[in-house]
């Protein structure tokens, strides 16, 4: 939930950039300061281990597929526009979610997680409504599912990776991959909005919070909790978005954009509370 929370900060911080940024630039830079950070706290706290009792494949499969969602929820927006390409990638990525919790971890898919995910997901199906208008295009529908995927393969690899190293160095090396893989996203592209002192800041918040602290949360969070949860419990990122949409950037808190608060986190209150020998508690 805090990862989540960190994420949906990421919208409210690009608004403060200047004109001119671009999108790709960000995500290869937010990936780079986020990687380089998480390394430098594993390699202070000497986590990485050997290199040999790594599963390489595993890590460059993470990677990849860390780098792959950046590259595909950015082209499916610029193709079918932010309503469509954020309803059908966060939409996707919980079903995706649960039937690879499922088949590779065993999972059990309760009612309770059924209920939960339909209500989020009917949640930010409302917020997605006040984005604009709607313009469906048939390779940015796949570019969108692509992203949800990505996202969900990317959660059961650093699952699996959790299970024998500390979560600071998986993040690490999956992050930093995920960079050298966005890299040439840097290459021969205008970097003169970087000088502006609002845009550092800017990149430093995305790199720093955005993916080094939230990555930090999220990797011990996964380690915990089932993979269908933890990926139902991310889409408290728009709920998150949306709300300093309107408490920071003043936007107009519609009657859809209010539904659309309410049943996500109506949707997470069902999914983390529960009901042990009669009395109520939380359960991460």
């Amino acid at each position: 939930m805090a990862a989540a929370v960190l994420w949906g900060t990421t919208g409210t911080a690009q608004a403060f950039s200047p004109a001119g940024f671009d999108p790709k630039v960000i995500g290869a830079l937010r990936l780079l300061i986020g990687g380089l950070a998480l390394l430098g706290l594993a390699l202070s706290r000497r986590e990485l281990g050997k290199l040999a009792d790594w599963n390489k494949t595993l890590v460059f499969w993470a990677a990849v597929f860390t780098a792959l969602y950046q590259l595909c929820f950015f082209a499916a927006v610029s193709k079918t526009g932010v309503a469509v390409g954020t309803i059908v990638g966060i939409g996707s990525a919980p079903v995706a979610g649960g039937l690879l919790g499922r088949c590779f971890c065993g999972e059990s898919l309760t009612p309770r997680w059924y209920l939960a995910t339909l209500l989020a997901i009917c949640g930010c199906v409302l917020l997605s409504l006040k984005s604009g208008e709607v313009k469906i295009d048939l390779l940015g529908i796949l570019l969108a599912i692509g992203a949800g995927v990505s996202y969900a393969i990317y959660s059961l690899m650093l699952k699996g990776l959790l299970q024998e190293h500390a979560p600071n160095a998986v993040m690490a090396l999956v992050v930093c991959g995920g960079a050298v893989l966005l890299a040439p996203a840097l290459v021969k592209v205008d970097l003169n909005w970087l000088l502006h002192p609002r845009s550092i800041g800017v990149v430093l918040h995305l790199g720093i919070a955005t993916m080094a602290l939230s990555y930090w949360f999220f990797a011990r969070g996964l380690h915990k909790v089932q993979l269908s949860t933890t990926i139902t419990l991310s889409l408290a990122e728009p709920m998150t978005a949306a709300t300093l949409g309107i408490v920071v950037l003043g936007e107009q808190l519609t009657s859809s954009a209010f539904s659309g608060i309410s049943l996500i986190f109506l949707g997470l209150v069902v999914l983390i509370i529960r009901r042990p020998s009669g009395t109520l508690s939380a359960k991460s």
